[in-house]
């Protein structure tokens, strides 16, 4: 047993690459030592943690008069470490865990009763106030404020429902409106609305939000209204193309309901300094209304939320420029002004600040991505929730994640943990004023004795009602998409990333490689003239088993070997260590990973093929993350299933695996690994409830000319739980995973059986099934061949294991395709082929196998 630290020099010998991978000053190692020897968390006599937000999230503000740069390390404590898998599990059978995680994520614990509350209320309002009620007070407002007509009118959460509107006969008693608000009401007929609406001639705003209607016939609605009412400038809190003078009157304060017009004035908007047109889904801004002219005193201005999709950048520039006094500019960034802040500064020179940064400064670090307007995502429990559905929901908001490793090997799957109320409190800052690291004490000088900490010290002077900041992208710039990555703790522009979503699709979609044509073999057998066995070195353990024919013959020597089968990647390094030459023969093709890695199968078949319908949407969010997002607020907005799966580039047996529809999480996902994100086939073929995959076996001899093989066999892998999209279902391996050979119940179900059953269930044949497996499968190689025709070479015979799954229609999906596959199955039970006509001997499947890729042979196997 190792013996316990208690010096200052001990404990630097044992976490001298946790000091250094933290990044502590050398001159704080002996505060760090002190306060962890004496277990001192002492952050609570220098710093107090406020709400915020309504109460919705905390800050962390210095009490101490003050606290220099690098003055002082604190220790925070770790209020909660888990393995993904087993979040929801510990939060209910850890006693308080839930009850403290909850008040520390400030998440509302009395939800459902606020909401309970807020509906009474709502239903006494209803009560209190009728429509005609409602209607009278609006004409004596205006009476009252002189006006001949009733130009404004407001008639909001009033219950409001077809029938009624039909007989308030609005049109015919307020013939002069030019504002009509009928927000929140119950209306449900859009043949109603249209019919009522239109009669207005001189309408200049309609609100017809939170109606049922909308939910139904949105887009048929505002294209018969907008077309019967030309005056309409605004719909819905959005600018119409007919936008002008009204509607930017509106957003400057000019018009409104105690002053609805602009009867006798030139120019209504000559003293307008500020201008808010964010979120009003502008898709021009080359407007008569909005000029030099009409708004000569313009200095501030907020376009963000715009998609301004029929501008250019540069005209959009041109028509900024010409405002003289416009020194603040409030826009999304990336966004329809580009990528850069620097170049929207050097566009417009006379701006003194850009979303809320002063452009100096601006200049000084040469940031391209700025804003300080950005908006805190926040908890948002849904009244159904539970605590414990509030805790997993808002958690990606805080935690943080770290691996263990020792001197052997590095942990398979990543810890999470969230930091004390101290330490979660601290803010996000671009510029922070202290840094944190989580940090493993070990006070017997080994990883037995560890105990988890983070660690905070000051890196910024910070002076008494200061707020405390870190950087929850520490280290991470533009180049790992530091922007698109804050979207996992900030409300960033979704409109930017729907548009570089939808120019994705585009490219996707104009991708088509011609297929190849089918020709026959060319591969020879590799058999010595004299007859004499091949040589073979592997591995293997099934090999050496089950490789039993004459021809071939086992050798403990690579150098010898005339065929090296072998579960490690031969790179030159290797071939030079061992000896190997290019004269052997091996079961790996150069460039393969192409196929093996998941990211460069998706990117492989996406190159080849665009968007092909037995591809789920496949994003590699080391690259595609900016996309991807845009994928995801385009579904959400839509009302689409946001289900996802997160798998590593080249991980087996799903580890590190997970599955969510939470954007968030996806996003903090990306830091234990790279990953592709993949929509999960919610809705997959079931066999007697269960959800299972089939693994193919393919053989490979050239790739040009594609020369692709199938064995005759295959297998299901089953789901050991019934299949469930329910939401805590997602934490339960064995009801949405299927393969269950390492350490799990393995039910292994013959296959002729299986197809018997399945046909059975489900009134289909098999054998229609497969066709389109086959089709599948050669298309997968094929892009291979199309993509990388560098992976030919003459001394290259690979087996391949391709794993597919059947979506609820029974159209075969891709998963992944695998190198040196675990044929375990085909070794262990003899199996029936799928044409039912001959049983395949486990002892002799790679027997089959060896005799198709080196002997020419077509036992048991058909070309594809």
């Amino acid at each position: 047993m190792a013996n316990k630290i208690e010096s200052l020099e001990d404990f630097v010998k044992v976490h001298g690459i946790l000091l250094a991978a933290s990044g502590l000053p050398q001159k704080l190692y002996p505060h760090l030592f002190h306060k962890l020897a004496s277990d001192t968390l002492d952050g609570g006599a220098h710093f107090q943690i406020e709400p915020c937000d309504d109460g919705r999230r905390r800050r962390l503000v210095l009490t101490s008069e003050s606290m220099p740069k690098d003055s002082d390390v604190f220790l925070i404590d770790h209020a909660w470490t888990f393995r993904l898998p087993d979040a929801y599990k510990q939060l209910q059978e850890i006693p308080g865990l839930a009850e403290r995680m909850g008040s520390l994520m400030c998440v509302d614990t009395d939800l459902e009763g606020k909401a309970g509350e807020e509906e009474e209320e709502d239903t006494e309002n209803y009560e209190q106030i009728s429509v005609n009620q409602a209607l009278e007070s609006e004409i004596r407002s205006a009476v009252d404020k002189g006006y001949d007509s009733l130009k404004w009118l407001e008639l909001e959460g009033l219950g409001i429902d077809d029938d009624t509107l039909l007989s308030l006969h609005l049109p015919s008693k307020f013939q002069d409106l030019l504002a009509l608000s009928l927000f929140g009401n119950k209306l449900e007929s859009a043949d109603v609305v249209i019919q009522e609406v239109t009669k207005f001639k001189n309408l200049k705003a309609l609100w017809l939000n939170d109606n049922p209607v909308l939910q139904k016939s949105e887009r048929r609605m505002a294209d018969e209204i907008l077309q019967s009412c030309p005056s309409l400038e605004i719909y819905n809190s959005c600018f119409t193309p007919n936008y002008a003078l009204w509607a930017l009157g509106f957003c400057g304060d000019i018009f409104g309901k105690d002053n609805p017009d602009y009867v006798q004035q030139d120019h209504p908007l000559c003293n307008v300094t500020s201008l808010d047109l964010s979120n009003r889904a502008i898709h021009n801004l080359v407007n008569k209304a909005f000029s030099v002219h009409e708004l000569p005193l313009l200095s501030q201005l907020n376009i963000r939320g715009n998609p301004l999709d029929q501008n250019s950048v540069g005209e959009l520039f041109e028509v900024l420029k010409v405002f003289p006094s416009l020194s603040s500019l409030e826009v999304d960034i990336p966004g329809p002004l580009g990528n850069s802040a620097v170049v929207i500064l050097e566009s417009l020179p006379n701006l003194s600040l850009l979303n809320g940064v002063d452009t100096a400064k601006i200049f000084e670090n040469g940031k391209h991505v700025v804003d300080s307007m950005i908006q805190p995502r926040l908890p948002e429990p849904k009244p159904e929730d539970n605590l414990i559905d509030r805790v997993l929901g808002a958690m990606w908001l805080y935690v943080m994640n770290y691996r263990l490793a020792d001197e052997e090997k590095i942990d398979e799957t990543s810890l999470w943990y969230v930091m004390d109320e101290l330490g979660s409190a601290l803010g996000h800052s671009d510029e922070p004023n202290f840094k944190v690291a989580p940090f493993l004490f070990m006070p017997s000088g080994n990883l037995d004795s560890a105990v988890s900490y983070s660690i905070m010290w000051p890196i910024k002077s910070s002076h008494k009602g200061d707020e405390g900041t870190r950087d929850f992208l520490s280290g991470i710039g533009e180049d790992k998409h530091r922007s698109a990555r804050l979207t996992a703790w900030f409300h960033t522009p979704e409109n930017y990333f729907i548009h570089e979503f939808e120019k994705y699709q585009q490219n996707q979609h104009a991708k088509a490689f011609k297929s190849l044509p089918l020709t026959p073999s060319i591969t020879q057998s590799i058999r010595h003239n004299d007859g004499s066995p091949l040589l073979v070195h592997t591995d293997l353990p099934q090999v050496e088993e089950f490789l039993t024919r004459p021809e071939f013959v086992l050798t403990n020597e690579p150098k010898d070997a005339d065929i090296i089968w072998t579960s490690m990647q031969v790179d030159a390094e290797l071939k030079k260590a061992v000896g190997l030459t290019d004269d052997q023969y091996i079961n790996q093709f150069p460039f393969e990973a192409c196929l093996v890695m998941k990211h460069h199968l998706a990117e492989t078949i996406q190159k080849a093929y665009g968007s092909p319908e037995w591809l789920q949407p496949t994003y590699n969010l080391e690259t595609e993350l900016t996309p991807f997002i845009g994928d995801y607020c385009l579904r959400q907005r839509d009302g689409l299933d946001n289900l996802w799966i997160l798998k590593p580039w080249n991980m087996a047996r799903t580890i590190d695996t997970s599955i969510t529809d939470n954007l968030s999480a996806i996003i903090r996902m990306m830091e234990t690994g790279p990953k592709i994100c993949q929509k999960y086939i919610e809705h997959p073929a079931l066999f007697k409830g269960k959800k299972f995959d089939l693994r193919y076996v393919v053989l490979l001899r050239s790739i040009d000319p594609l020369e692709i093989y199938l064995t005759d066999i295959f297998w299901v892998r089953l789901s050991n739980n019934p299949y469930s999209l329910e939401k805590h279902s997602f934490f339960e391996y064995e009801t949405h995973f299927t393969v269950m050979n390492y350490g799990r119940k393995l039910n292994h179900k013959p296959t002729a059986e299986f197809v018997r059953e399945f046909e059975q269930e489900h009134n289909v044949k098999w054998m229609d099934i497969h066709e389109k497996v086959k089709q599948l499968i050669r298309q997968v190689f094929e892009a291979a061949a199309l993509v990388h025709p560098d992976m030919q070479s003459d001394k290259s015979r690979a087996m391949y294991g391709v794993d597919v799954m059947l979506d609820s229609s029974f159209q075969p999906k891709i998963l992944e395709v695998t190198y040196c596959p675990d044929c375990m199955r085909a070794c262990t039970y003899d199996m029936e082929t799928i044409n039912g006509k001959e049983i395949v001997k486990a002892r002799d499947f790679f027997n089959y196998v060896f005799g198709c890729l080196f002997l020419g042979e077509t036992a048991h196997v058909t070309p594809l």
